[in-house]
């Protein structure tokens, strides 16, 4: 099986134990994440081979950053090691009424700085199947959001299905250059986008349109008139009741129908950092595995819904797993 290969920045991630407020922390639990990279991390929990793409300082904090990504089975072989730091998130988690909060230093990081030539695209992807990048890699700078439009513009020479979570991200838009500049470009030479009514707005200037029956076919009606090469428009749907209490739908518009699941009810979320990125891998996962967008779709909102069960940013879940919820069987009872 060929590979699915992501590309963009990976994290070290620093939390206090439990539900405690940084003022409280006299210790910092770590651990590593990034959009991209998380998502080839569920794919290998899955089952399916996967790449991993990225710049990370070349000393023994960027080497443990990497380590960790390789212990999930990923492969780690094209990323490049220069530069000085390596972006960090500092995360309280919420609980009942109190929100999570993430606090961001990951000014002049080493993927930040990286040069688009140093990533060899056609060397990259020979194995490849699929690309998967999100819109928090070329928000980080003028040089991350030339590599990514290089990854695309080799994936469509080669064949390869791109996919992408547009994730926008207003405040990481720091360099000089406007999302709604740079972003058309890309999601051009996509086949599937994660994307909600909010960010076709804020990206694309795209609104559903007044008395529309379904908003999110709206949009993505008008998507794919924009963006011709889009076959597949994604998203979930949160209903949240507090930060330990979540519902969530998947959505789909394939070929011009409209596909939805039920609710899954998470109550108490462990950890919600992560959700998106395990919807897109089972998505993708579904994609190859079942012959319906329902199956798919189902597949990767049952995913999702057990990533919030699980502490960091990885969901570590086998597909059987996903396969259990997905039967029905939403009582978490023990298994022996």
């Amino acid at each position: 099986m060929k590979q699915v290969v992501t590309f963009g920045e990976i994290m070290m991630r620093l939390s206090p134990p439990l539900n405690y407020r940084l003022p409280q922390a006299s210790t910092l639990e770590v651990t590593y994440g990034g959009g991209d990279a998380n998502v080839g991390a569920a794919l290998v929990h899955l089952g399916m081979p996967a790449a991993h793409v990225g710049c990370f300082p070349d000393n023994a904090v960027g080497q443990a950053a990497a380590q960790a990504f390789r212990a999930h089975g990923v492969d780690m072989q094209h990323c490049v090691f220069r530069g000085e730091r390596l972006g960090l998130y500092f995360l309280e988690v919420g609980a009942s009424l109190r929100g999570s909060r993430i606090v961001y230093d990951r000014y002049n990081s080493a993927f930040a700085n990286l040069q688009p030539e140093w990533f060899n695209w056609e060397e990259i992807l020979k194995n490849a199947q699929w690309l998967h990048w999100t819109g928090i890699t070329p928000a980080i700078s003028a040089a991350a959001a030339q590599a990514t439009r290089d990854a695309i513009r080799a994936a469509l020479r080669l064949g390869i299905t791109v996919s992408a979570d547009v994730n926008y991200r207003r405040n990481l838009w720091q360099y000089g250059q406007r999302a709604q500049d740079v972003m058309p470009e890309l999601v051009a030479g996509c086949d599937v986008v994660v994307c909600t009514e909010g960010d076709a707005d804020d990206l694309f200037g795209i609104k559903p349109e007044a008395g529309a029956e379904n908003r999110f076919v709206s949009m993505s009606e008008q998507l794919i008139a924009q963006f011709p090469q889009i076959k597949q428009v994604i998203a979930t749907r949160r209903k949240t009741r507090s930060a330990s209490h979540e519902r969530i739908r998947g959505m789909a518009y394939v070929d011009g129908t409209y596909h939805q699941t039920s609710y899954f009810d998470i109550n108490p979320v462990v950890d919600r950092i992560g959700g998106g990125d395990s919807f897109i891998s089972g998505y993708i996962y579904g994609q190859q595995h079942y012959a319906t967008t329902d199956e798919a779709l189902t597949f990767a909102t049952a995913a999702s819904a057990l990533k919030h069960t699980i502490h960091g940013d990885v969901n570590l879940v086998t597909a059987a797993e996903v396969e259990h919820i997905m039967a029905g069987n939403l009582t978490g009872r023990l298994l022996r």
